[in-house]
């Protein structure tokens, strides 16, 4: 049984998520028809993490298992030729039979965008958030700094899927304008639920005035939800990079193409 890695970007728009759900298009569901349509068997795909409702991926990884002899060269024309155009295989390898899209993460990189302009674009509707009170890149940038390192993030996570701790790393979390749009890259050991899209709103409060940046600090050791800024919209958020080690090799997935 060979264990397929596959590198895939999407658009969220269309879709409630990664993750499977009975009477709703997410977007495991279809990858795993179109890998079903080549390999002539069921399969099941394990994603690199559960992207919510609307949210986009740059860069994603998964594997399932297949006893097809399909080169793996081949694979994604093959699976493209079945996918929607919102969703497209870039790359696909052999792995070890222990690899995890999953489990095998080490690091994973979301990157937010904010069109910070006081006249809306349609063309960044549901891929950027529409700000258009002017925002200060420099505050916002010593509040993502005070995200950076090992918290409990509990203050910015919503309630949802169970996790034995609220722990987490933050590697960076860097700000950068260009033009009317912000950036905001965040890079950890692991994401609680809405965790990036909630650093983005709390970012984004401390931008507005309504605390200083330094009083994020005191926010997470509180852990109080309330506290921390929104939840932003799922529409300017992408997975942008990941980071493996499978325990016999190192990979990376990055983006085809940036933002512009």
């Amino acid at each position: 049984m060979r264990n397929i890695a596959l590198f895939l970007t999407y658009e969220g728009t269309a879709y409630h998520g990664w993750q499977t759900q009975k009477n709703l298009a997410t977007v495991q569901q279809t990858l795993e028809k179109a890998i079903e349509m080549v390999v002539n068997h069921p399969v099941h795909v394990t994603g690199c993490g559960r992207t919510d409702a609307g949210v986009h991926a740059r860069c994603y990884v998964a594997n399932f298992r297949t006893e097809s002899t399909i080169p793996v060269d081949r694979l994604p024309y093959a699976l493209n030729t079945h996918l929607p155009i919102d969703i497209a295989v870039t790359k696909a390898f052999e792995v070890n039979e222990n690899f995890n899209a999953i489990g095998s993460c080490v690091r994973k990189e979301y990157t937010y965008t904010i069109y910070n302009s006081r006249l809306r674009d349609p063309f960044y509707v549901n891929r950027a958030w529409f700000y258009p009170k002017h925002l200060d890149e420099t505050v916002m940038q010593r509040a993502a700094d005070q995200f950076v390192g090992t918290h409990d993030f509990a203050a910015v996570r919503s309630v949802g899927t169970d996790v034995k701790s609220t722990v987490r790393t933050v590697h960076y979390c860097n700000v950068e304008r260009k033009s009317d749009i912000i950036e905001i890259q965040v890079c950890a050991n692991g994401f609680l639920y809405n965790m990036a899209r909630a650093i983005v709103g709390t970012v984004v409060y401390a931008a507005e005035g309504k605390f200083p940046p330094e009083q994020i600090a005191k926010i997470l050791l509180e852990g109080n939800r309330t506290a921390a800024g929104p939840t932003v919209p799922a529409g300017g958020l992408y997975m942008t990079h990941l980071w493996y080690d499978d325990g016999l090799d190192k990979f990376e997935c990055t983006p085809l193409l940036k933002n512009s």
